[in-house]
């Protein structure tokens, strides 16, 4: 294995190729933009009048915003192990491993190219939300919180994608799996108080994730009481990295036997 400087300069190497390679795919980079802004339009101006959160939001679009940006990040982030998939297919990685490139390096330029159009993505997200009504109370304190938070899932779920593009045989493969990470935003209370979901779904809704990533969204920049839901939030993340870091090191030693 190279030592850090190597690795560091390698990584940045692969990112920039990932980015590359995004532009050559402008369109799976505009679905994966444009679906949550899609999906987002139509919760709030289809759906939204018939919605009764039970909250003190004037409007739907003050609630359900926090939980589209992380459902963009999810549908972002399934473009990860798409990715992966192909370089596994293709037989790139032993052109790369040839020239001492290893695993994590072009893991890591996978998922900072990842987060670079995650935050592209979100930034577009947060921008369509301010144009039709979305009016956050945070302060420079609470936006920045509320960075952190959006990034480190950015990351965490990066890595894991990762991870699943290494695990799956084939493209199609790697985005049928992510299909399950798209969809956990659903059952939490991104769209809907998870009270309002039958009971026998609480205990999912709230115990997973995604739920305490969008209640501190919420709280962090509509000026709530955040609690200790950041912190939760932010624990998750770390426990999906930690996992999805260790789980890809060992999955590509076996890729690349």
């Amino acid at each position: 294995m190279s030592d850090t400087p190597g690795v560091l300069a390698h990584a940045m190497v692969m990112t920039g190729r990932s980015l590359r390679i995004s532009r050559r795919n402008i369109d799976a980079v505009i679905t994966s933009m444009m679906l949550p802004v899609m999906l987002m339009l139509i919760f709030v101006y289809f759906f939204g009048g018939a919605i009764d959160t039970g909250t003190a939001y004037d409007s739907y679009v003050m609630y359900v915003v926090p939980g589209v940006l992380l459902l963009c990040v999810g549908f972002g982030s399934a473009t990860t192990a798409v990715a992966v998939s192909e370089d596994m297919k293709g037989g790139i990685i032993d052109r790369f491993r040839s020239l001492d490139i290893g695993g994590t390096a072009i893991l890591a330029g996978h998922v900072a190219a990842s987060t670079v159009r995650n935050l592209l993505s979100t930034s577009l997200v947060l921008g369509v939300a301010l144009l039709i009504g979305f009016r956050p109370a945070a302060t420079a304190a609470g936006w920045l919180a509320a960075a952190v938070v959006l990034l480190a899932y950015i990351v965490a779920l990066s890595w894991i994608s990762a991870a699943i593009g290494l695990l799956a045989r084939t493209p199609e493969a790697a985005s049928g799996f992510t299909f399950f990470m798209s969809f956990l935003p659903y059952p939490s209370s991104a769209f809907v108080p998870v009270d309002s979901m039958p009971a026998w779904l609480h205990g999912f809704a709230d115990h997973q994730p995604i739920t305490p990533g969008i209640e501190s969204l919420r709280a962090l920049l509509l000026g709530g009481a955040v609690g200790d839901t950041a912190w939760l939030a932010l624990t998750w993340t770390a426990g999906i990295l930690l996992v999805a870091v260790a789980l890809s090191g060992a999955l590509f030693r076996i890729r690349t036997r």
